[in-house]
């Protein structure tokens, strides 16, 4: 039985075993993580590191969001969420900057740790199965660099079910009305829309237009997506 926190940490590589990290049981100092961190260098070490490595090199900090990264993509759509329903204007795109980030109270909507996807699913592995989706939407995941990323696969520090785990979703055909069949909730709907935008190149028209898809069928609220936009840029 897949193990849905070793799954998340794993796919987005390192930080797991970080000092106050999940692995020890704490959530960073006084509930707040560095957002900065999340920028300090290209993904790298999981799984979503593989399947972006052929595409543009951007800045997220896959070792970062290893350090508790249920709680930092909680804490983004969280901020997304109340600047939203404070009818805030999105913040405009700038570079990755260094700012405390709130991550969201224990077992609320946004805690990924302790909610169910729809069919009672974790959402963590909701979130992993939207990524990977994600990053096939430009098409450059062929039958020869599926080949290429399970050898790379098998070499990661992954348990066979793990491998099968992924392997299997890589290998399905794109179905975003699935994907988005995964969110229970509309706070659900928003975390696994940003994880997809933080998995995909929104210059690429065929990757934009598969957030836009997506957005639809999540039924974000009007002006959701954009506030969400606006915290994936403040992480690359």
């Amino acid at each position: 039985m897949i193990d849905p926190k070793k799954l998340f940490e794993d796919f987005l590589g390192g930080g797991a075993n970080k000092p106050g990290g999940p692995a020890a049981g704490g959530k960073g100092s006084g509930w707040t993580d560095n957002l900065g961190t999340l920028a300090t260098g290209a993904l790298g070490g999981g799984v979503i590191g593989l399947l972006l490595g052929s595409k543009k090199v951007r800045k997220f900090g896959g070792s970062a969001l290893g350090y508790g990264g249920a709680a930092v993509l909680g804490g983004l759509a969280f901020k997304a969420w109340q600047d939203w329903q404070a009818k805030r204007a999105p913040a405009p795109a700038q570079a990755p900057v260094q700012q405390p980030l709130a991550l969201p109270p224990p077992r609320s909507p946004f805690d990924l740790e302790t909610q169910s996807a729809a069919g009672g699913g974790d959402a963590r592995v909701a979130v992993v199965r939207a990524m990977i989706a994600a990053a096939k939407a430009d098409g450059h995941i062929d039958a020869a660099e599926q080949r290429a990323l399970f050898d790379r696969i098998g070499q990661l520090g992954l348990d066979t079910e793990q491998k099968a785990f992924v392997m299997d979703e890589l290998a399905k055909p794109l179905d975003v009305a699935a994907i988005a069949a995964l969110a229970a909730t509309p706070e659900q709907a928003a975390e696994i829309w940003l994880a997809s935008r933080l998995a995909v190149d929104p210059d690429d028209p065929r990757e934009k237009a598969y957030l836009d898809d997506l957005a639809a069928r999540l039924k974000l609220p009007d002006g959701l997506a954009a506030h969400l936009e606006a915290q994936a840029s403040t992480v690359g």
